[in-house]
């Protein structure tokens, strides 16, 4: 995920300050009002109701209102342009949907409080119909990843859960990309092209998935020229391409070991102590460059901390390289990942520090791979191909 314009993205959100709108057309701080989402919330009257924007240094508010006692709303406010934003329902963390929503929209969204998340059926837009069909395969998708804890309970293989895994999730990404194929300029699309992202490394991932979300680059440049959002999708497919070729070139399964050592690095660690890469040899080390505003790097984690668990005690570790500026974000983004082992530093200078001249990346999730004497064995593994390569040096 290439976010070295990550602030750009959201820029726009910065200046989204406005609570609800008024009645002589424009916000309480004088924007005019270029969108409205209205609906109703069964079962939900009486609860605060929120447009929220993202931004690197959390959710900015946009609007604001509270349901009626039948759980109507209408909430009417400024955004700046297209965007990811977000409705969150109540005072909680746990009621949030996304709207990929631009100037001018009139979205109407129902739902009923216990499936406000699963199964929202949004209307009125353009992108109100595949997003209301995309979140609802996606919530069928996580009910049946169930199976895959049955299937380990029976003693399955890796190999046939990861294979499970992708026969579950197959039908979400062939919906996400028909979509993009059919309608490459559609503003849903920045939800579905991480259906189409190598999320799960390499190995598994159809390079073919590459000029569909060229074409969706391209759609959105020309659509929404000078956006920030459609350059940081231009952005992330340039760095999809060159880790796909690094990928093939010293990342896949079987390559040959390299031969280079991996650079020190010496930065502090959340507790303000400095920790050395070169404390760690005599263990198999994935170094893994991420931050807590990196979407594609959260969703990684969980593969992260499962394969740490059962290999820590064959001489496997991790050295977390954090790209964040904001420490409160990125002691809070180890915390909810379970990122458990002890080794975390970060220079706090986001993209401006040099550990991206050193070892040669422009864009995260870049994982490097060492042995037990600092040398380079793979980089940029991920999902599937971490574990293959994990199992074949241990």
């Amino acid at each position: 995920m290439n976010l070295k314009n990550n602030k750009l993205v959201f820029a726009f959100a910065l200046i989204s300050t406005l609570l609800f709108a008024c009645e002589s057309g424009t916000t309480e701080d004088g924007l005019v009002i270029n969108f409205r989402v209205s609906g109703k919330v069964e079962n939900a009257g009486k609860q605060n109701v929120y447009i929220e924007a993202i931004s690197p240094e959390g959710t900015i508010d946009v609007a604001k209102s509270v349901l009626d006692d039948d759980g109507s709303f209408d909430i009417k406010g400024n955004i700046p342009g297209m965007g990811i934003y977000q409705m969150r329902l109540g005072d909680g963390e746990d009621k949030i949907i996304p709207l990929t929503m631009m100037p001018k929209d009139e979205v109407v969204v129902n739902a009923t409080l216990d499936k406000f998340v699963s199964n929202p059926v949004f209307s009125g837009t353009e992108w109100a119909e595949p997003l209301t069909k995309y979140m609802a395969m996606f919530s069928q998708f996580a009910k049946n990843q169930s199976q895959l804890g049955e299937l380990e309970q029976q003693g399955a293989s890796e190999e046939e859960l990861m294979k499970k895994y992708f026969e579950l999730r197959g039908p979400l990404d062939v919906f996400a990309k028909s979509q993009m194929i059919k309608s490459p300029d559609n503003p849903v699309n920045i939800i579905l092209s991480s259906s189409l992202s190598p999320n799960a490394g390499f190995a598994a991932w159809n390079p073919k998935n590459l000029e569909v979300l060229k074409s969706v680059s391209t759609a959105f440049n020309k659509r929404f020229p000078g956006s920030p959002l459609a350059a940081n999708m231009e952005s992330q497919l340039i760095g999809i391409e060159n880790a796909y070729k690094e990928y093939l070139e010293e990342g896949s399964v079987g390559s040959s070991q390299s031969t280079q050592s991996a650079p020190e690095i010496s930065l502090k660690n959340p507790e303000g102590k400095i920790v050395k890469l070169s404390d760690l040899k005599g263990k198999y080390v994935l170094i893994d460059f991420w931050a807590s505003w990196c979407g594609p790097c959260r969703r990684e984690n969980p593969n992260v901390v499962r394969l740490y668990n059962q290999y820590k005690d064959k001489g496997f570790t991790v050295f977390s390289v954090s790209l964040d500026e904001n420490a409160q974000l990125w002691e809070e983004a180890i915390l909810r990942d379970g990122l458990v082992w002890p080794n975390h530093v970060s220079d706090l200078l986001g993209w401006k520090t040099p550990m991206t001249q050193l070892y040669g990346f422009n864009s995260i999730p870049h994982t490097v791979l060492i042995d037990k004497e600092g040398k380079i064995i793979a980089k940029n593994l991920r999902g599937s191909s971490l574990e293959q390569k994990l199992k074949e040096i241990l």
